[in-house]
């Protein structure tokens, strides 16, 4: 295998550019099992999440920042930016699986497939009926005049009680 030294990506022998990079970048191979490669893309919960489980399975990881990111750090108070998350080359097998198993890595070739019956199932029973722009004008304006009726049984309905509770102290 080998590796791009600039954005970390692997890619097989038969390569000899690097196809991530914008540029074509010449590509080196792996002589130390330890040399961090790239494994995916996250950002926010999502990276917390990819790490906490790659802990949980013992494997080293970190996070290096994109290049082409400006960090919102200053003005959120929090990075939502992208991060490559970067694993050990001898553990990237099993980073991988671990990804696929909490569904951060989708593989190659898988589709996902859908069940027609559930989604008929689900659009019987949500009909929606668009409506004509009158009939729209037209409940528009009668919810702005309950809503006006509304705010004046509760006005008129307050003063009468306190006229009424003021009433006994009289």
């Amino acid at each position: 295998m080998k590796y791009c030294k600039k954005c970390k990506h692997i890619h097989e022998d038969k390569f000899d550019i690097c196809t991530e990079c914008r540029k074509p970048q010449k590509l080196y191979p792996i002589e130390d099992e330890n040399t961090p490669v790239f494994l995916l893309s996250a950002s926010g919960f999502e990276a917390q999440r990819v790490q906490s489980a790659l802990e949980s399975g013992d494997i080293p990881s970190s996070l290096a920042a994109r290049k082409n990111n400006l960090s919102a750090d200053a003005v959120t108070g929090s990075d939502i930016n992208d991060k490559d998350i970067l694993v050990p080359y001898s553990a990237y097998d099993k980073a991988y699986d671990i990804c696929v198993g909490i569904g951060a890595i989708k593989p190659e070739g898988e589709e996902i497939t859908v069940d027609m019956q559930d989604v008929e199932n689900t659009a019987g029973s949500e009909e929606q009926v668009e409506m004509s722009p009158v009939k729209r004008t037209t409940v528009k304006i009668l919810s702005a005049i309950l809503i006006i009726i509304l705010f004046c049984l509760v006005i008129w309905g307050t003063d009468f009680l306190t006229g009424f509770l003021t009433g006994f102290f009289k």
